[in-house]
């Protein structure tokens, strides 16, 4: 393990598949995700969820970037007091609504039936349920990604890649490039919490889109597959204490992991 690693960033992504949203710090709950992280998802047809007993469902359930890039392109902002999310299109505000109640969710249904009206597979749908998170994995995790990684890949493609593709939670210095895969199992202390890795996080076509311009640029799993032999980048984590971690804290390894 290279010199001081640490948090560069924390990010939260309150709705599937729109803006990630950055945080200074976070107070983390064991067993539990990032507060409100992927506490929604815009239903893409009849999924069959039922928001009284939550289930995990694959993405393609979902608008998400794997499939529907053009979510790249929309500004979006949640506020957890009033549960007010905003969307602004090329610069405007375009709709905003109450996720908790029927009217706001309903604005901004009809918002993404018109704006994603081509990729629809049935009315879309705000959905919600209890502490659920719509991650892309049923276990509820937090994802750590490398920078050190994405430097690496920068120079495979040979043009900046944006971390922001990989939508992580917590992006950290100070590994080196691929250094992650080596921690699953082990458990990292920052802040004043810990979590146990998991599992390394493979990738789909969701990180071809550039985050900024809403482009599908890159074929980064083909250009990995090719150069590394894998699709993975990240690896995702449990909180097994409850504590605070802040952008800028250093990371400790503990092995065996600590449960």
């Amino acid at each position: 393990m290279s010199q001081n690693p640490r948090i560069q960033n924390i990010y939260r992504y309150p709705v599937k598949g729109l803006t990630p949203e950055p945080l200074a710090s976070v107070a983390l709950s064991r067993g539990r995700t990032l507060p409100n992280d992927r506490r929604y998802a815009i239903e893409n047809g009849p999924s069959g969820f039922d928001p009284a007993d939550p289930k995990y469902f694959p993405k393609g359930y979902f608008l998400m970037l794997m499939r529907n890039e053009r979510l790249a392109a929309l500004r979006t902002h949640f506020d957890d007091d009033s549960h007010l999310l905003t969307i602004r299109e090329n610069g405007a505000e375009a709709v905003r609504g109450n996720l908790e109640t029927a009217e706001g969710r309903e604005a901004v249904e009809s918002f993404f039936r018109n704006y994603c009206a081509k990729e629809l597979k049935g009315p879309p749908k705000v959905l919600s349920g209890s502490d659920h998170s719509f991650s892309d994995v049923a276990r509820k995790v937090v994802s750590i990604i490398n920078l050190a990684s994405v430097a690496a890949l920068e120079d495979i493609v040979g043009q900046p890649v944006d971390p922001l593709r990989f939508r992580g939670n917590l992006y950290v210095s100070g590994w080196p490039a691929w250094s992650e895969f080596e921690k699953v199992g082990r458990t990292l202390v920052a802040g004043t919490t810990r979590l146990n890795i998991v599992k390394v996080t493979s990738r789909c076509a969701a990180i071809d889109v550039d985050p900024v311009t809403a482009a599908r640029d890159l074929n980064l799993p083909q250009e990995m597959m090719r150069h590394l032999g894998h699709m993975d980048c990240g690896i995702y984590a449990e909180v097994v204490a409850d504590g605070r971690i802040s952008a800028g804290d250093a990371i400790v390894e503990s092995e065996p992991a600590l449960i």
